[in-house]
């Protein structure tokens, strides 16, 4: 599914593979149909992507190429998740993805300092030890690119369990003065932008804005510990923003700046890059509008089918804004839909790994 700002609630990505036994091909579309809805999933069994066992094999997909390879972590560039080789419920963190635009500055924790600024009551000057001693925060949060697709066979995601303080603690403490309408987060990283039409080059840092409403959302939080190890330099540290059920690039890295303020803010990545353009009816005229990227769309992947011994299961995630799924289901060619097992230990923003047992699969080509 494009990240086109449409609200779907079938999403479908086109794949193809072969049979290992039979030769055949299976033109794989992941077609995931999520129904909205109250209902858990605490019943279903648990699970997890295990690394396959002694007699089951992959079916590779045909439109993957076999020169398609994920390298190791390099310094300033783009890395993605081989979606293939999902084996774990929290994904590692030389695994999970990794987009930056103004490179990786690094931060020396001893020196880090974070500000909260503006229309406040009483700015605040905090380091990482400051930080770290207030009341702790933890939860799982899965989130994806905002231009995560086909392209890189939707590996520009990731799951993991962070931890932190909330941001609405922080914000409360610094006491947002009446008026205010949005906060900007700063990052350290900065480059060197040369303004258009006016000859001028002037030095931008990366940054993104929530109104007040959404970023005192209690589950907003600053991270300093990404699977129980310290933050990453590549995933920001020592300190990032996490917005769960966002895309990617609300959760601004190396952060360094909060500041609240009383008009809108149009940086770069609000009002330029990552903006979506769809139809809406305003005042009953159909008009093409903008809107920054923001609450993730409703998103599945197909990430293998496994042999053994002639029985396949089907296996992928799911991933969106924290809805509650009531199912996901899984039709296999013109078939019916049939209810997957969703992993139960998946929490309001992490992923929801499932799994289908495809009892009746034959040699040929077959659309999933």
């Amino acid at each position: 599914m494009s990240n086109d700002g449409q609200n779907n609630d079938e999403l479908n990505q086109n794949t193809q593979t072969a049979l290992p036994n039979e030769g055949a091909s299976i033109n794989r579309r992941s077609l995931l149909k999520g129904v909205m809805g109250a209902a858990g999933v605490a019943s279903l069994p648990s699970f997890v992507f295990p690394a396959l066992a002694q007699g089951e094999r992959l079916v590779p997909f045909t439109d993957v190429p076999d020169t398609f390879k994920v390298g190791p972590v390099r310094p300033n560039a783009v890395h993605y998740l081989d979606t293939r080789e999902i084996d774990s419920y929290f994904t590692d963190n030389e695994d999970f993805y990794l987009v930056q635009h103004y490179g990786q500055p690094e931060v020396d924790n001893d020196s880090y300092r974070l500000r909260v600024t503006g229309m406040v009551d009483k700015e605040l000057d905090l380091s990482l030890s400051d930080l770290m001693a207030r009341d702790v925060f933890e939860q799982q949060v899965g989130f994806e690119c905002g231009g995560n697709g086909r392209r890189l066979f939707n590996g520009l995601v990731g799951n993991a369990y962070w931890r932190g303080v909330t941001l609405h603690r922080l914000l409360e403490e610094a006491g947002i003065q009446p008026g205010a309408k949005e906060i900007v987060f700063f990052g350290s990283d900065i480059q060197t932008q040369e303004v258009p039409a006016r000859g001028v080059e002037v030095e931008k840092a990366f940054a993104r804005s929530l109104s007040i409403e959404d970023a005192m959302r209690p589950e907003n939080m600053l991270a300093y510990e990404m699977n129980g190890e310290p933050l990453p330099h590549y995933h920001g540290k020592p300190v990032r923003l996490l917005v769960p059920g966002w895309y990617g690039v609300a959760n601004v890295k190396w952060l360094t700046q909060i500041h609240v303020q009383d008009t809108r803010y149009m940086g770069r990545f609000m009002g330029r890059d990552y903006v979506t353009l769809k139809k809406e009816n305003v005042g009953g005229v159909e008009r093409w509008v903008e809107n920054s990227v923001a609450e993730m769309n409703l998103k599945s992947t197909i990430v293998r089918v496994v042999e053994n011994g002639g029985d396949y299961t089907i296996q992928g995630f799911a991933l969106n804004d924290g809805t509650p799924l009531e199912s996901i289901e899984v039709k296999v060619d013109d078939g019916p839909w049939r209810r997957a097992q969703i992993n139960p230990r998946s929490t309001k923003y992490a992923w929801k790994l499932f799994s289908f047992d495809w009892q009746d699969a034959t040699p040929g080509d077959h659309t999933i």
